[in-house]
């Protein structure tokens, strides 16, 4: 919702002034984007491979794209037009965070073997990984930040990124922290391509590292549930 556009006189100037006062805008519009793709991926997430996972799924990917063109924020903001900004620093703290991840699941294989991921599914995690940064940031992150502020937004953002992963405990510690860290360095830079990249070699990393009767092939929802190892 807009204010009218009110006029000032100004004595000095001898004439009237417009001034346009602050902008209030009406965030129920933002609010409802992220609570309907948000409930459309905990269905997709919940619910069996067949049909109904199937609509869901391709609902939420619908949603995301339409929210992301209509939407307020330009190319920019989504992330999508300087791929070298920040590059470097990001893909360095995700290089050092793979290497530290990769010595603990040494120390914790008397726990169980890791998951070996195969190479095809490597890129397509690879690929997904990069779809979850687009939806976490140019479609959560954005519009809790236009409502809340960055600094409560990055909590905002990570706490959804967490949920989704729920039941699985490992999963959604871990994504909570790493959400944390993804929404800061895409708040800083705006860049979603390397951020697609740490994301992924960060969770291949955690699949090849940590028991895998933890993370049940990092599978999430109803798929964690019904994995038996």
């Amino acid at each position: 919702m807009i204010e009218k556009t009110e006029v000032f006189y100004d004595a000095e100037a001898g004439d009237s002034q417009i001034f346009a006062p602050p902008v209030e805008t009406n965030y129920r519009r933002d609010l409802l984007e992220i609570a309907f793709v948000f409930g459309c991926i905990l269905v997709a997430v919940w619910t069996p491979p067949g049909r109904v996972n199937f609509f869901f799924s391709m609902v939420a990917a619908a949603c995301v794209v339409t929210f992301a063109v209509a939407g307020r924020w330009n190319a920019r903001d989504l992330g999508l037009t300087r791929p070298l900004a920040g590059a470097g620093h990001m893909l360095l703290a995700g290089a050092i965070l793979c290497g530290v991840i990769a010595p603990i699941g040494i120390l914790l294989r008397f726990a169980g073997a890791a998951y070996s991921v195969p190479l095809s599914r490597s890129w397509q995690y690879g690929f997904w990984a990069l779809q979850q940064e687009f939806i976490l940031q140019s479609i959560f992150f954005l519009r809790l930040e236009a409502m809340l502020g960055s600094r409560r937004a990055v909590i905002a953002a990570a706490s959804l990124f967490a949920l989704v992963h729920i039941p699985s405990p490992v999963l959604t510690v871990l994504s909570f922290c790493g959400g944390i860290l993804f929404c800061e360095l895409f708040q800083r830079w705006r860049n979603l391509y390397p951020l697609g990249i740490i994301h992924g070699a960060l969770g291949l990393t955690i699949a090849a590292s940590l028991p895998d009767k933890w993370l049940h092939h990092m599978r999430v929802g109803i798929g964690y549930l019904m994995l038996h190892l």
